[in-house]
């Protein structure tokens, strides 16, 4: 049976939480369905009874009968019940703690940080040059750790792409976007990020997540 996971209607397709979790089923051949929630609706009751904090993803899993929200837990709980193969991850020591580091460094770095710039760089409805600069200069060092941890090495911890990387991929496609034209901006300083990056646009799973403008497209 499959997982039920929910999005949230996003003017490019899916939003990026969301994303981490498709990619991450696509990738260990879950099956899945998808339901968009509009963004006006995500402060409802109906919603907030799924999610208390109202905000997306979440999923409900049949075989479990499990619901639960936050991008990085549903996706370690994937992971944990369903990549019996270890296709995405990484058990031996120290590995499988540095996937945990780098899971956790895109959940309270990349991820805020990236959310932040992208909102007052495009969004906002005033124009606070204080915070355009100071989120896009964090976006800019979050990459630098990156892209260091990444020279004489193609995936953050050994010698195959891991959930850990994975999780990154999203927000990544579309630092181009939100960054144009900044002055921090200067992605040539960054080969081994965009090595990176590019490696993982490739893969069939992250191309197909990225694919998704309609909710009955939303499915594996």
């Amino acid at each position: 049976m499959p997982v039920t996971g929910i999005a949230e209607r996003h003017p490019f397709g899916v939003a990026n939480g969301g994303l981490q979790v498709i990619i991450i089923c696509e990738e260990l051949g879950l099956p899945y369905v998808g339901k968009f929630i509009d963004i006006t609706e995500l402060k409802q009751p109906v919603f907030q009874s799924t999610n208390p904090n109202g905000r997306v993803p979440a999923i409900y899993d049949p075989n479990t009968d499990l619901t639960l929200w936050e991008s990085g837990a549903i996706v370690t709980y994937l992971i944990e019940q369903y990549d019996t193969d270890h296709k995405l991850t990484i058990t031996s020591f120290p590995e499988k703690h540095h996937l945990v580091q780098w899971q956790h460094y895109q959940s309270t770095g990349q991820g805020p940080y990236f959310g932040q710039a992208a909102w007052f760089l495009l969004y906002h409805s005033e124009p606070l040059e204080s915070a355009k600069r100071r989120y896009a200069i964090e976006t800019v060092r979050i990459i630098s750790v990156i892209d260091k941890a990444l020279d004489g090495r193609e995936w953050l911890v050994g010698n195959k792409c891991t959930y850990a990387d994975l999780a990154y991929v999203a927000w990544n496609a579309s630092v181009g976007l939100f960054m144009q034209g900044q002055p921090e901006w200067k992605p040539e300083e960054f080969p081994n990020f965009l090595r990176w990056q590019q490696s993982m646009m490739d893969r069939p799973s992250v191309q197909k997540a990225l694919s998704f403008t309609k909710e009955e497209e939303v499915k594996g």
